[in-house]
């Protein structure tokens, strides 16, 4: 019989003892063959690798994720994702899906890519209603329909209409549910449940939704998994004291590691593997960890031929150099190394194809002086809403604050807020919606996008009239992105000119732009343990406790709008 690859002398990880034993490993074409701790003979082999001193894990899986959260295409990001060990994702593409619908997700299902790459519907597109946020696409129970027959579809994404699902049994979202469960009943539906617990907790569930992926306490992992929920760690749910409720409870099978969401300058440093390495430091066992980023999710998703270093499985497995520190040393997609530590991949370069007009998708007007100037009734000072961000994670407050009223007009430059804007860009209502939020920027300038979560319309911020505007332009002409303005001049540019959120640049060229628009942001005041994420979810109308679409500010919870001034007409 000939045997292609044989690994000998390696640490292999049984995933159902979570030990390490030397064996000798056996691959035929693409799938492990037969793991022996015995001598190899009788077998003619074509390759044999000696991983003496490493270990050999499955290769890792990502289950909830968002490559457009890179900013940039499943081909590239399907080639530097390799290098961190991770062969499989399931990626929910409702970013491209929120601006170009449907067309934009048979735009990646078509991509090329180096690894494997299984999609979620989008089942929140918009993520709210067309009521409260324009999008450019829009997935509803038809479009489900035809997706459930995709060959590369397994999951239903993240459900995230808090209102849809817990209050109104004919919302979108519960019939797009209830077509799932019907045509798919076995598939599984992923949540975003965010400071839910008790009785709405228990309506979320009962709904159908099966797991969470969102900031996690001790309190909600004990309560949710116990529940019947299966928990998904993000970074920012990686720490010691939930790692403790974890172990300490033994709740290794109801749980995996995941990324959600990685930029592309961070994509540089790690992925799913950086995660990994952090639970480690957290408290986990690394054998535990290894199996919350290998098997656990593969048995979440129904995956019956990965996530296992066992016969028939697909042979896509790492050779750690390190396993305590998880250092890789080697990936191997189907059978093949794909990349060495020190090395270039080794895989072909995968170019992204977009169709034309992908790259011409901004339908809006420049801002002007007077659409940044508010008159108002008060005479001296004028109460405003704010949206008032942390320096960790994404949530946010409602505040109010006093802004002084010269000659009828709000004096909010020198209101120590930051002014936002957002501008629907799709060229079909033309809203303009304005907020102020507080603890952003502490310096003169502005800050734009159209990297804005989930709705993708242009939003400016900032604490200068001109530099708004500056920012706008610039924004403008370079059909999406990130820029930062200050002093009338551009300090950082991050060129996004696919829908406005996606480069087709080379990876490396996209993370060092988007670096200088992090420090850029750092020099204007702006403090946030992921600045570019905390940002682009200020439009976020499903994430506490209050964000600003088109629309307007809003209520995340009772999804009510919000005034500008208090008391004023919206």
């Amino acid at each position: 019989m000939i045997v292609d690859l044989v690994i000998i002398n390696a640490q292999v990880f049984n995933t159902f003892t979570k030990k390490f034993e030397k064996k000798n490993v056996l691959i035929v074409e693409d799938k492990f063959y037969f793991i022996t701790a015995d001598e190899i003979e009788n077998y003619q082999v074509v390759e044999v690798v000696d991983a003496k001193n490493q270990y050999m894990i499955p290769g890792l899986m990502d289950i909830h994720m968002h490559i457009e959260s890179s900013m940039t295409s499943p081909s590239i990001f399907s080639e530097a994702v390799l290098t961190h060990g991770v062969t499989t994702v399931v990626a929910d593409a409702h970013e491209i899906a929120n601006v170009f619908g449907m067309e934009g997700l048979e735009a990646f299902f078509s991509q090329p890519s180096a690894m494997d790459i299984f999609y979620a519907i989008p089942s929140s597109v918009p993520s709210t209603t067309p009521e409260l946020e324009t999008t450019g696409g829009y997935i509803g129970v038809e479009e489900v329909k035809q997706l459930l027959q995709h060959p590369k579809v397994i999951a239903l994404g993240e459900a995230m209409n808090f209102n849809g699902i817990v209050n109104e049994p004919d919302s979108l979202i519960r019939q797009i549910l209830r077509a799932v469960q019907s045509e798919r009943p076995f598939m599984p539906l992923e949540g975003h449940v965010p400071c839910v617990s008790g009785l709405e907790l228990a309506k979320f569930i009962y709904a159908g939704i099966t797991a969470d992926h969102t900031q996690q306490s001790p309190e909600s992992i004990y309560e949710k998994i116990t529940n019947g929920m299966f928990l998904e760690f993000q970074k920012k749910s990686i720490t010691p004291e939930n790692i403790r409720v974890v172990v300490e409870n033994g709740f290794y099978d109801y749980m995996a590691i995941i990324t959600d969401d990685v930029m592309a300058d961070d994509l540089l440093e790690g992925h799913l593997d950086a995660n990994v390495r952090l639970a480690i430091f957290s408290g986990m066992p690394v054998e535990q960890a290894i199996y919350c980023a290998t098997y656990t999710p593969a048995r979440r998703m129904g995956f019956q031929d990965r996530g296992a270093i066992v016969p028939g499985f697909k042979a896509d497995f790492l050779l750690l150099n390190d396993v305590e520190n998880f250092e890789i040393g080697s990936v191997y997609k189907d059978g093949k190394m794909v990349y060495k530590r020190g090395n270039d991949i080794q895989y072909p370069a995968l170019k992204p194809d977009f169709p034309k007009h992908f790259y011409t998708s901004l339908h809006c007007r420049a801002l002007t002086s007077e659409d940044l100037r508010f008159k108002v009734k008060a005479a001296e000072k004028a109460v405003v809403n704010v949206i008032q961000i942390s320096e960790v994670g994404t949530f946010t407050e409602h505040v109010q604050q006093e802004v002084s009223v010269e000659d009828g007009f709000l004096d909010w430059e020198n209101s120590g807020l930051a002014l936002i804007v957002v501008m629907e860009r799709y060229g079909k209502t033309g809203n303009i919606a304005y907020g102020f939020v507080d603890r952003a920027l502490y310096e003169k300038g502005a800050v734009a996008t159209t990297w804005a979560h989930d709705h993708h319309n242009l939003m400016v911020m900032g604490t200068s009239l001109e530099d708004m505007i500056a920012a706008q332009k610039q924004l403008l002409d370079i059909q999406g992105g990130y820029v930062v303005v200050q002093a009338g001049k551009v300090q950082a540019v991050c060129p996004l000119p696919v829908g406005g959120i996606i480069s087709d640049e080379p990876i490396q060229e996209l993370g060092a732009q988007l670096k200088e628009v992090r420090q850029a942001m750092n020099r204007l005041g702006y403090r946030n343990s992921n600045e570019i994420m905390s940002f682009s979810t200020l439009s976020l109308p499903v994430s506490p406790v209050i964000k600003i679409t088109d629309k307007g500010m809003m209520n995340v919870r009772s999804q009510l709008i919000i005034p500008l001034v208090e008391g004023e007409p919206i």
